[in-house]
């Protein structure tokens, strides 16, 4: 259900809810909030859809149906059955070789997504092989990584050669110091994160990312392939011997219920009145944010069009991650990777627009900048999905700071 929930937004979705039901008051009551759940359960109905409610579009999804699917490259909504992904990467030219498989972060990390796929590791180990690829997992919290260790889920990861990273982000949002490949070499990597838009994971326009789901990652993790078909190929043991993965299977919720970990929460003091936050004038990566000028309440007149984009623009399209997420604390500087992955209708390229002060083509910054400095202000037409996404403060924040007066949508 949080998987849907957080890929909505690629469908259009500003959010996504499921009806209250009896997964999510087992989930409460194992991590004892119990008193929220009794809360939920007495006020269900109102945490459900109105009788006869109304959509403007419905999407079916047969469970019984559903094949194993992988996703990308480049894009979460490039669909291709697993079975079928290899020889479409030949066809494409896409590498086939799985460089690094990852799995976790906040989408598809829960205990049951682990136990999943320890069940597919324990498998494999049982046959004396190791990863093809390099493998790392990204517990979605400090509970659950806890909880990993106190259980041994993360032995069998680690025994297998996986690396288990800090319960954060990580690489999902480019936060991942990568030495496998140079940058710029075509590679193939296979994640359960919910995006991998071009260079989001490791600032490598080439780097092919894929998102499936955990236990197809760590499969093919093994394999080290995209031609590998869990459901119908077999992998080799340690003595050269055929052997074919079992379904794998987890555990809802833990048996001995969740370990909340290390508490690492600081609180603020209780009077912070005199609290002051100096910041070095010369940093690059942090800036004291000042207010921007009120709106006079007047209508705006003769606004210039910056860019109307073509086609999906979400907040990776308005607010890169990768490399750009040490000037997050940096408005100015964050502010130069504003729409630069973005499509302009005009020529169908990225990052270049027509500058209508010069005639000349440039970066969408430097030309918001320089009307913002002429005094001109300037409006984005957007199109499917514009601002949909997690990024949305900075999202907003960037094309006012570069003098933006509208979105129009």
């Amino acid at each position: 259900m949080g998987t849907i929930c957080n890929m909505g937004a690629e469908i259009g979705a500003t959010t996504s809810i499921f009806p209250y039901n009896e997964r999510m008051a087992r989930y409460l009551q194992a991590t004892e909030r119990g008193a929220i759940a009794k809360v939920a359960e007495q006020y269900k109905n109102v945490l459900s859809s109105d009788e006869g409610a109304e959509y403007d579009e419905v999407i079916e999804i047969n469970l019984s149906e559903l094949k194993p699917l992988i996703n990308g490259p480049f894009t979460p909504d490039l669909s291709t059955p697993v079975s079928e992904v290899g020889s479409r990467a030949e066809k494409e030219g896409w590498p086939t070789e799985v460089k690094v498989g990852l799995i976790g972060s906040c989408t598809n990390s829960s205990y049951e997504d682990m136990t999943r796929s320890a069940s597919i590791v324990r498998q494999a180990q049982s046959k004396g092989i190791k990863f093809k690829s390099l493998f790392t997992i990204t517990p979605g919290s400090e509970q659950i990584r806890a909880t990993m260790a106190r259980d041994g889920l993360d032995k069998p990861f680690s025994e297998m050669g996986g690396l288990v990273l800090a319960n954060a982000c990580g690489p999902c949002i480019g936060q991942w110091d990568r030495q496998d490949v140079p940058k710029g070499e075509k590679n193939t990597i296979v994640t359960s994160y919910n995006r991998n838009f071009t260079g989001r994971n490791d600032a490598n326009p080439n780097t092919h990312g894929f998102v499936a789901s955990p236990e197809i990652v760590t499969a093919l993790a093994l394999a080290g392939t995209l031609k590998f078909d869990p459901e119908t190929d077999s992998l080799l043991d340690k003595d050269g011997k055929p052997f074919k993965l079992d379904s794998p299977y987890g555990d809802e919720l833990p048996a001995q219920g969740f370990d909340p970990g290390e508490d690492t929460y600081q609180p603020p003091p209780a009077d912070g009145s005199a609290v002051t936050v100096d910041v070095d004038p010369n940093s690059n990566r942090l800036e004291l944010l000042t207010p921007f000028q009120r709106w006079d309440g007047n209508d705006y007149h003769d606004l210039q069009l910056l860019i109307k984009v073509k086609g999906k623009c979400t907040t990776d399209h308005i607010s890169a991650a990768g490399p750009w997420l040490k000037f997050r604390g940096h408005l100015n500087n964050i502010s130069n990777n504003f729409l630069i992955t973005a499509v302009n209708a005009e020529n169908g390229e990225m990052n270049q627009i027509r500058n209508e002060v010069t005639g000349e083509f440039g970066p969408v910054p430097g030309t918001a900048r320089d009307y913002k400095a002429n005094g001109i202000g300037w409006v984005v037409v957007g199109d499917e999905n514009y601002g949909e996404g997690s990024s949305r403060e900075h999202a907003a924040l960037e094309p006012r700071h570069l003098g933006g007066k509208a979105v129009i949508v």
